[in-house]
């Protein structure tokens, strides 16, 4: 995983850990890598995936079973949800609308972008979308 300057890794791999359960690659009641096993994939200190443990644990989205391990939680994916759109909203959001000002651009001229990449890299999540609507 390539880490970002502007932002702790502990965070970066909260969000990778949210990405996952959203992509429902982690289902809630399923086992979450173990410290070390995490620390190993993504090249990171072990200290470093105890923390992003410690704050998905506090942000309701993993538990702890002792003795056992941790678990997706319950509602890991509104959690996770809740917490990317803040993260995005708040951090993101702003510099991409200072960039369209800057490049004298708008929301709507996005929307073709936004809908090609969508097909391209997630075709069951647009499939899905559309049949909710």
């Amino acid at each position: 995983m390539k880490f970002r300057d502007s932002q702790p890794i502990y965070l970066q791999i909260a969000e990778y850990a949210c990405e996952k359960i959203l992509l429902n690659e982690w289902k809630p009641g399923d086992r979450v890598p173990s410290i070390r096993d995490l620390a190993v994939e993504l090249e990171v200190n072990p200290n470093t995936v105890m923390r992003t443990y410690d704050f998905l644990q506090t942000s309701d989205i993993i538990y702890n079973e002792r003795g056992v391990g941790l678990f997706v939680g319950p509602k890991a994916s509104r959690n996770a949800l809740d917490y990317l759109q803040n993260e995005f909203t708040q951090n993101s959001l702003p510099h991409l609308f200072r960039r369209l000002a800057l490049l004298e651009m708008d929301v709507d001229s996005l929307k073709p972008f936004f809908d090609k990449y969508m097909k391209k890299n997630f075709k069951s999540l647009t499939s899905a979308r559309n049949e909710n609507k």
